[in-house]
């Protein structure tokens, strides 16, 4: 698959098989992860994949908990109420039963820790998408990985942060088509 079509046919993935998904293929995706730039070129990322569903289990629950107790600043009140119910059901697991978790973590937490890891992501989940698999950034996961609970968890020293949580597997079913909005552009010039 050329760049192009990964780029335009990447899209988040909720619905996996149980196929695992190889250690030789994680360490393709986070090798090209790790060609991504970053500030400064510190290259300051750290990768936990987790492929141990009864721990991916665990933290789900930790995680959903955690979002109902302190949920996100600044979110609107028609979301917070429907991710209310959403983390509210128990059988909702948020990670989508996929075959693997690898957290994208900043080695220092500096301006460019979020940033730098979102680079790498990016590349990882294209990567992915170049080999055939799914990825989805769980976000519902990201506040609770970075208390001290979340990093002991992944085995993380505290000075860690935790950025791009992202499953990885084999998709149910190819993506659907998603139309994009034209793009707002200001020349200056």
């Amino acid at each position: 698959m050329d760049l192009q079509q990964a780029i335009r046919s990447r899209r988040a993935v909720r619905e996996y098989t149980q196929e695992p998904v190889s250690e030789s293929a994680l360490e393709r995706l986070i090798d090209s992860a790790i060609q991504a730039p970053s500030a400064v070129n510190e290259q300051p990322w750290h990768f936990t994949v987790v492929r141990a569903q009864g721990l991916l289990g665990s933290i789900s629950n930790e995680a959903k908990a955690h979002l109902l107790t302190t949920p996100p600043a600044g979110m609107h009140p028609n979301h917070l109420e429907h991710f209310r119910q959403i983390l509210g059901d128990p059988k909702f697991q948020i990670f989508y039963h996929a075959p693997a978790l690898i957290v994208i973590s900043s080695t220092v937490r500096d301006q460019w820790a979020l940033e730098n890891c979102a680079l790498a992501a990016e590349n990882l989940m294209l990567a992915a998408c170049a080999e055939g698999l799914g990825t989805c950034w769980i976000g519902f996961a990201q506040s609770w990985l970075g208390t001290r609970e979340g990093l002991a968890t992944l085995g993380l020293p505290e000075s860690h942060l935790p950025v791009a949580p992202i499953i990885v597997g084999h998709p149910k079913l190819p993506p659907p088509t998603v139309p994009r909005k034209p793009a707002e552009i200001r020349w200056i010039g």
